[in-house]
This record gives C-alpha cells, structure tokens and sequence, in this order.
C-alpha cells in the first residue's frame, strides 16, 4: 500500500526512481508523483494513475539531478488525482515529502496551521504534516532535520516518509513508524524504498528503520537517531533477494508466475526443516518455545485476508494433531473487541508482508496482555518479525501479485509442520502416523506439477464461466478454508461477486440463489466427509446449478453428476488444503485474464496493508 523511493548520490535520480516505483506496483496505487532537486531548485511532478502516465508528463523535462524521492499513492484522504498524489510541497515550497501511512491527528494540525494563514491544495494529512514541519521550522529556527524530529513527537499514527529540503541539496531525511522503510547502502549513495524490490539492482546491503527512528543522509553520510535524539547504530544486512525473482520470467503475468513456483516454494518452505527419510522436523526459529507451545492451553492465530484463511486450516490442524484449542481471529476486529488473554496463551501473527497495520496493533495488544507472540510471514526483516518473541519465516520468495497465491500455501506449509512437530512433542500422534505425515508432505511438491500440468484443461472450464456474475465455493473440514480461498481469489482478480461456505451450510441459505446460471465449486476429494459432499452436488445439481468439482484422481461417483471435474492427486486428508487450493488458484486466474482484468494489479486492493 504506497510506495516510496529516494535517491541520493551521483546517478541521474529519475531514472532510477521511476525504475524503482515501477517494482513497486504491486503495492496497489492510484497516482504517482517525483521531485528531483537540482540547480533550478525542487521540482515536482505528479500525475493520477499510472507509472507510466507520470512518465508521459516528464517528456521534455529537464530531469537532471542526483538527489529525488518518488511515490506511488494508495488513496486515503482525498480522492485520487493530480492534486493529492504525492510529493507535497510545503506551503514555501523549501521542502517536500513522501509519505505512507495516516496521519490520525491531522485534523487539528491543519486547524492550528489554518490560524496562522496556511492555505492548503490538497485533501491529504500528507500535506498538513509537511506544512507542520515548516512551521517548525521558520518559529523555532531550527534546521529541518530538527523541525522533522520535533513534528513528529507531536503527531499520532503512522508514516513512512522521507523529506527533501531545496536548501539542502546534499540531505534527505527519513523517518517511520508503523510503516516500512529500507535504506540501500551504496558506494557513496544511498537508496530508501518501502521493500527492497527496488534496491537490490544496485546493492544488497540495507538497514531497516526501527519505529520512532529518524535516517538522515547529509554530506555523504548516514546517520540514525530516534525520535528522542538519541544516536542509534546502523545495523546493515545482506538482503537475500535475486533480481530475477522480482520479474516475470516469461510469464504473462507475476500472478501466473507465482502459482506455477508454488512446486518450489512449498519445497524451499520445507528445505532444511523436514527430512522424511530421517523423520525429522526442525523449526530453528522455534526452538525455544517448543516446550512452552507444546504445554499451551490456548492459540490464537490474528491475520487479514488471505492468511486468515491458512489460520483457519493452521486450527484444523492444531485441534486435530495436536489437541490444542485454538481461535482464529481477524486482527482488525481483535484490537477493537478487549480480548481474553492470559499469560501462557500463544497469540501466533500470520502475515506474507509482515507489515500489516491491523496484525501489528493486534500483537502489541496482546504483548502487553502477557501473551508470548510468534510471527508466520514471508520478509526477512519486516516488523513483525521484530515485534514477535520468535516466529518462522515461510521463505516462499517475493510475491509480486497483489493475489496472495505461493504465500498462502507456504503459511500453510508451516502451520502444518509446526502442529506436526507440536503433536510428535506431545505425544499426541503416534510414530507411525508422524512419518506418514512427513512422506505426504515431502510428496505435495511433486504433486502440485501434476496439478499445474492441467493448466490448459482448466483455462477451458474458466473459458465457459467468463460471463458469471456470481459464484459459490463449498468445502468441509479442511478444505472449507480453501473454498473461502477460492472465492477470494475469484473475486479479488475477476470482480465477479463469490461466497465460499461449509458445505453443509448450503441448505441454510445459500441454496435459495442456486439456477441454471449459478456455477458452485465443489472440493469433493475423498475424505471422511466424501458422502456428504456427494449428497450437496446432488441438491445442487437437483435445482440446475452447474458444478465445477475439485476430485481426487480416479474418482467415479462425482463424475457422474458434476459437469466439469479437475482431478488432483490423492492425499492425506490433513495436507488437502495444499493441493485443493491450486486449481482454484488457476480457475481464479484464467477467469479473470479472459475477462480483460489486471489481474496483478486489480483495483483498489494493496499489497501490503500498512494502514488500517
């Protein structure tokens, strides 16, 4: 959600920084703007919509300089146009900001600003806080790296950004808290970014800010403080990221891409940690707390979206294997609702960015409780990473496509792995069932190429449901999850309006909108609740609804009455959700590209949701 990219050094910065929003796409965005810094003074241009409409208004532009920031804007106050995209100036136009995250006491800022003669052109907190720091600035006689520290003890809520200065055009001056910010450290230049995506083609070498810390670049140097003015050391890591990992390889789209590396990343997400020959797992970054999770009376998995769903098959496993009582919850309502939370409770954050605002707040809540925190997420260095006691790392690689698609089965790889280990330590399964269990998972690699090879069978299903304006997604057990998987998928790329239930539920309800024009998704692989199911499709089937069936190979009796079937490998039951979810994945997929979507980027969604 937003995307910031700051240049200081000796290469032309617009390219760069243009470049650099581009990776950043994913983000989800709705105008994009730059302001370069050069002998003609500070510049900003900024355009609604795309990259490349803010490339088209450069045409002709003297772009020289080698000091910029550039953004792409997610909007949240005021519409998206010209006026309230980012960079802003402040009202003297000696500075100008990029900023991620809301500014929650704008409001009486701007109130404040307003009696003192400011006037304002666009809707947004972002311009209010850089007209504050001005203010600062011009009544306290300070510089602005102070106006910047000073301003910001006074606001509340969240902000990356970084400011630039026409008086200093050798300084750029960064600052967050709640929202991420990356500084790139080159051979006498520095690069800020909201990931890394946009950095690793010139370095690998980053720090992460901390919450309240300040970064400022002056006169070829970095320097760190928090928000108190104290010195804070620049803790620099090695970003293990490959370019080619960041494009789409051949692929139409990073959407695409990312479903047909799921093979590879549930196997990266198992390397080293699960040895089926041994009948061994090791979760390194769990170590620690093995004992203590494996005593634990209560789990409570927080997440949004997509990774609500993997809590939701991470409680199936954990009650099942592991005999633990665990509560999924949406970290957005959890914060907001004074939780029951005692000490010994495990309140376990899954997150692909490891910036979700909402997860964040929820873990903070439930820290001060005395719960001991764990974090699933999939970017090393991300902050709930560095909020958690301990946590796992799903290792599925960046994900580009706003659609969470490797990640969500690499959270499901772990959540699986960890109610393994958890059960093997409490002796809650036997040994025999604790090596079938790794062979089936050691397995879902080679099985989920047999799945992608059926690519062009399922791209014709998805060709006759086109024009579907709506859809039901059914499944039991561990595989009612996936049904809710599939519908979000559908209706996040296609915008066609999709429901996923239990199974059962159907006849609570659902069943009043089933017609010759309702197409209703069936996961029917052969479990304990096969029969069941058989019986739903045939209700359906009763009322001319047209089935779609997710079936186990071989399968006789939903062929039977099913009009179109997508045959998947044979499982255990308890790894399903793995296998399940990647044909509805495709269908999602091909549904949406047929109907002219962008489906890496579709509308008003956010990659990583860094506001609430």
């Amino acid at each position: 959600m937003c995307g910031i990219v700051a240049y200081i050094g000796q290469r032309e910065a617009a390219p760069l920084i243009l470049k650099g929003l581009k990776r950043l796409e994913y983000r989800g965005y709705d105008s994009a703007g730059i302001a370069l810094l050069n002998g003609d003074g500070l510049k900003v241009y900024k355009k609604k919509g795309k990259v490349a409409d803010l490339e088209s208004i450069l045409n002709g532009k003297e772009l020289h300089a080698k000091i910029g920031i550039g953004h792409t804007r997610w909007a949240t106050h005021g519409e998206p146009n010209d006026v309230n995209a980012h960079p802003h100036y402040s009202q003297g136009q000696r500075l100008a900001i990029i900023h991620n995250g809301i500014i929650e006491n704008y409001s009486s800022i701007k109130k404040s600003l307003l009696a003192k003669g400011y006037s304002f052109d666009s809707e947004t907190d972002t311009e209010v806080l850089i007209n504050f720091i001005e203010d600062i600035q011009k009544h306290k006689a300070c510089s602005t790296e102070e106006a910047v520290r000073l301003a910001l003890l006074e606001v509340v809520g969240a902000y990356a950004i970084v400011v630039i200065d026409k008086d200093e055009p050798g300084q750029l001056i960064a600052a967050r808290k709640g929202s991420p910010l990356v500084i790139g450290i080159g051979a006498d230049e520095y690069f800020f970014a909201s990931d890394a995506t946009p950095i690793i083609e010139y370095t690998k070498e980053v720090v992460y800010l901390d919450d309240y810390e300040m970064a400022v670049i002056s006169n070829g140097e970095l320097n760190i403080k928090n928000l108190e003015n104290q010195q804070r050391g620049a803790f620099i890591q090695t970003v293990e990221l490959e370019l080619e990992s960041i494009e789409k390889g051949g692929f139409d789209h990073f959407m695409i891409k990312e479903i047909f590396e799921q093979p590879k990343s549930i196997a990266d997400c198992m390397r080293g940690r699960l040895n089926a020959e041994t009948a061994h797992i090791q979760l390194g970054g769990l170590h620690n707390y093995m004992d203590k999770l494996a005593s634990a009376k209560r789990i409570v998995f927080v997440a949004c979206g997509t990774s609500w769903h993997a809590g939701l098959v991470g409680e199936y496993l954990f009650e099942e294997l592991a005999r633990i009582n665990v509560e999924v919850e949406y970290a957005s309502e959890f914060r907001y609702r004074n939780p029951i939370i005692k000490e010994g409770d495990f309140v376990i954050a899954i997150s692909q960015s490891g910036e979700t605002a909402d997860t964040m707040a929820a873990l903070e809540l439930a820290k001060q409780k005395g719960a001991t925190i764990l974090g699933i997420c999939n970017v090393v260095g991300s902050s709930i990473s560095r909020l958690t006691h301990a946590g796992v790392y799903t290792h599925a690689g960046p994900e580009i496509g706003v659609a969470s698609t490797k990640a969500f089965t690499a959270q499901v790889t772990v959540l699986t792995m960890i109610a393994i280990a958890v059960a093997k330590q409490k002796g809650t399964i036997d040994d025999g069932e604790y090596r079938r269990l790794l062979s089936e998972m050691a397995a879902i690699p080679g099985k989920v190429e047999q799945i992608l090879a059926q690519d062009a069978e399922i791209t014709d299903i998805a060709r006759l449901f086109t024009f579907a304006q709506n859809f039901i997604f059914l499944g039991r057990g561990l595989n009612f999850p996936a049904a809710l998987e599939g519908a979000l998928k559908l209706k996040e790329i296609s915008y066609i309006h999709a429901e996923g239930y239990p199974a059962a539920e159907m006849k609570h309800g659902p069943i009043a909108l089933i017609d010759e024009d309702m197409p209703v998704v069936f996961i029917a692989t052969k479990d304990s609740s096969y029969e069941k199911v058989v019986s739903n499709i045939q209700e359906v089937k009763a009322r001319k609804g047209r089935v779609i069936a997710i079936v186990n190979e071989g399968d006789v009796d939903v062929k039977k009455i099913a009009d179109f079937c997508i045959e998947i490998p044979h499982s255990h039951e308890l790894v399903s959700p793995l296998l399940t979810s990647i044909p509805l994945q495709l269908l999602s997929y091909h549904i949406a590209v047929l109907r002219g979507r962008n489906v890496d980027q579709p509308r008003n969604l956010a990659k990583s949701v860094t506001v609430e």
